[in-house]
């Protein structure tokens, strides 16, 4: 009978309990060999590097301790890094790469409420629906009575996607569902048949703007995209757009976008803010043009277990030597397409 690997779950005690339940917890035991302590924050504690001597396997998500050149060193039989949420940055680094550590993880599943989320945004911002409620001159008048807030239809709309990541192409395919929708990406990366047989049209970012009455943004978090929507790439919107990011904070120039939408052109939808939370004085915060949400797009309560399914599904297939539908390569963690 084939020995089980030994594997170890390095995250937070939150996420731990957030992640296994006891049919999990039981799925997972009938994988690998879990030893004492099953679970641990703390990769540096005497028991912790007394397990990570012999662990193969690393159960990962938020809260998980940074893989470190010293805690790698402490695991010489490590083979596998399985990450039970998104990004892996902050992570895992140029150790686990040079050692040949497979790594995988469950952005693919995380992306699947951060889509919807999108989708509701989208539906809300073509009504104008959060700005309105936000707005008493106009919340309780009916429809008549509202003016300055564009067009509040969602048929025939322009939607312009920023970003054909796996949320991206998602959200894309979700905005299908929309009676007569158009829907324009902007991606260095993308391959346009792909972009295209997602039922949208590929477009410099400079030809989208003008045209998109809802821009999402679904780009990664790096040094060339910092303030990728700035002053001058919002001042190209059509007067009433929305600008929705469940993306990161970074993308956006705060301090440009407070500025649109406090003069009354733009309006807002940011589950992301740079710097997170937002200052107690930031525009942003007072504005009614802007709604702002607490990061709340991704996997939270139930949805954890999606994560943790894909993630035991991947676990399944690499102990049955079968091939990972997730995994994340040094290549595509360096163009920050895992984050």
């Amino acid at each position: 009978m084939q020995t089980k690997p030994h594997a170890l779950v390095a995250m937070s005690r939150s996420s731990f309990e957030a992640h296994f339940d006891q049919r999990r917890l039981e799925r997972l035991a009938s994988l690998v060999t879990l030893g004492d302590p099953l679970w641990t924050d703390d990769l540096d504690s005497r028991a912790a590097r007394a397990r990570l001597a012999g662990v193969e396997v690393l159960l990962t998500s938020w809260g998980a301790p940074e893989l470190t050149p010293a805690r790698l060193a402490a695991a010489p039989q490590l083979r596998a890094v399985l990450h039970c949420a998104g990004s892996v940055r902050g992570l895992v680094g140029e150790g686990v790469w040079q050692r040949g550590i497979r790594v995988t993880s469950a952005a693919d599943a995380n992306a699947v409420p951060v889509a919807e989320y999108t989708l509701a945004a989208v539906i809300f911002a073509g009504k104008k629906a959060p700005f309105l409620a936000a707005d008493e001159r106009f919340a309780y008048g009916g429809w008549g009575s509202v003016t300055g807030y564009g067009d509040l239809s969602n048929f025939g709309r322009t939607v312009g996607v920023v970003g054909f990541s796996r949320i991206g192409r998602r959200v894309v395919e979700l905005l299908g569902l929309l009676d007569g929708t158009t829907c324009l990406v902007a991606d260095p990366y993308a391959d346009p048949a792909e972009v295209a047989a997602a039922g949208a049209v590929l477009l410099p970012l400079d030809e989208l703007l003008p045209r998109a009455d809802v821009l999402t943004l679904h780009a990664p978090e790096l040094a060339e995209t910092r303030h990728l929507i700035g002053a001058a790439e919002l001042a190209l919107l059509p007067d009433h757009a929305t600008v929705i990011n469940t993306a990161r904070g970074s993308l956006i120039d705060d301090a440009a976008l407070a500025a649109e939408c406090a003069g009354g052109r733009l309006f807002a939808i940011l589950d992301v803010t740079d710097p997170e939370p937002l200052p107690p004085d930031s525009p942003l915060r007072r504005l009614a043009r802007v709604m702002v949400t607490p990061h709340v797009a991704g996997s939270l309560g139930s949805e954890i277990g999606r994560l943790t399914d894909h993630t035991l599904d991947e676990l399944e297939r690499w102990t049955a030597h079968q091939p990972l539908t997730a995994e994340i390569t040094a290549e595509n963690w360096a163009l920050g397409l895992s984050a």
